[in-house]
């Protein structure tokens, strides 16, 4: 059976340019923090990098600090501050916070103190883009960078969190983001690795990918790719609400990721149609990856209204730019298949 892979939001395939760059710094075996020549090699894959992350997402000035990834980025600039945050952010933020910044039934985060407030560029399960205030501390540009058009140094935010393999980097390595003066405590301890905001071996082959997952990524979005994507996905929403007029699309009347769906059918649970889907040869999910383990509606969608029958109910589609209109169509057709079969149980 061809499987269709339609959860880009979890992870996003390694890209060729990426690959290439890893294998080609697995042949430097320096330590970066070496003198010599060897390790001088090492240094400057990280510092070339540097540069190529800070050009792709017009950082120019800016801190770069290598992590483990976006959640140790999130740590990094949390930890010793208390900031307001919306219900919604994702775990690595949400166990920060104080989740008290409100939205509207889309989705749309209002933030009061900015310089005290975190809010996400998009928000990984519904895709909603936010219009974040200037003077911003915080915001977690995961799921936006490589996607949509964004700037370090027009986002308005002190702070922001990157992580590679949401654009098609390696697993296992991101960034933190800071604007040029601000300064964060390290949370690792050691060597003076990362401008001693971070200590430990840097690792050279995932930043490596990472920088040429980036470039290339930037270089797509500006092409047009996702312009494809976004397409699509209005065929996959169209076609979903003719086979179900009942279905409630979340965060549509607000600008959106170009290749993200979250919808429900009050009372069909999430687990139980991604596991379908799976089934039929359809890779989904029914919320953020990291979510996935936990029982329970998405706090998400309670944030923007719903209730418990109804958030624990919906799943997310997210595209990228290898699908196809016949794998959306496929997508379509499986899933209608399992709604009838629902709503004849059902009646």
């Amino acid at each position: 059976m061809s499987r269709a892979y339609l959860d880009w939001n979890a992870t996003a395939p390694l890209r060729a340019e990426a690959r290439a760059a890893m294998i080609a710094a697995m042949d430097v075996v320096g330590n970066p923090s070496s003198v010599h020549g060897e390790g001088r090699a090492a240094t400057a894959i990280i510092e070339n990098a540097r540069r190529d992350i800070s050009a792709a997402i017009g950082a120019s000035g800016a801190d770069i600090v290598f992590t483990s990834g976006a959640t140790e980025a999130a740590a990094l600039a949390l930890h010793g501050r208390t900031l307001s945050g919306f219900a919604g952010e994702h775990d690595c933020i949400d166990t920060w916070i104080i989740p008290d910044l409100t939205c509207d039934a889309d989705g749309r985060v209002t933030v009061t103190n900015p310089a005290q407030s975190t809010v996400q560029t998009a928000n990984s399960e519904t895709g909603v883009l936010q219009d974040l205030p200037e003077g911003l501390a915080l915001t977690d540009a995961v799921q936006a960078v490589g996607k949509v058009p964004f700037a370090f140094s027009w986002s308005g935010a002190d702070m922001a969190i990157l992580s590679a393999h949401k654009f098609g980097g390696p697993k296992g390595v991101g960034a933190l983001v800071l604007r040029q003066g601000l300064d964060v405590d390290a949370i690792l301890k050691g060597g003076g690795q990362e401008m001693s905001r971070r200590a430990g071996t840097e690792n050279i082959i995932g930043i490596a990918g990472m920088a040429a997952a980036l470039t290339a990524a930037i270089a797509d979005m500006e092409a047009g790719v996702w312009d494809r994507v976004e397409k699509l996905r209005n065929i996959l929403e169209n076609a979903l609400a003719e086979a179900a007029p009942d279905l409630i699309f979340f965060g549509k009347g607000a600008r959106r990721l170009p290749n993200t769906s979250t919808f429900a059918l009050p009372g069909w649970k999430g687990e139980t149609q991604v596991m379908q889907m799976d089934l039929a040869g359809y890779a989904v999910s029914a919320g953020s990856a990291c979510s996935s383990g936990k029982v329970g509606p998405s706090r998400v969608l309670k944030a923007m209204g719903a209730d418990d029958v109804t958030a624990a109910s919906a799943i997310r589609v997210s595209l990228g730019p290898s699908t196809t209109e016949d794998e959306i169509m496929g997508f379509v057709e499986a899933w209608t298949k399992q709604y009838r079969r629902h709503i004849a149980r059902a009646a």
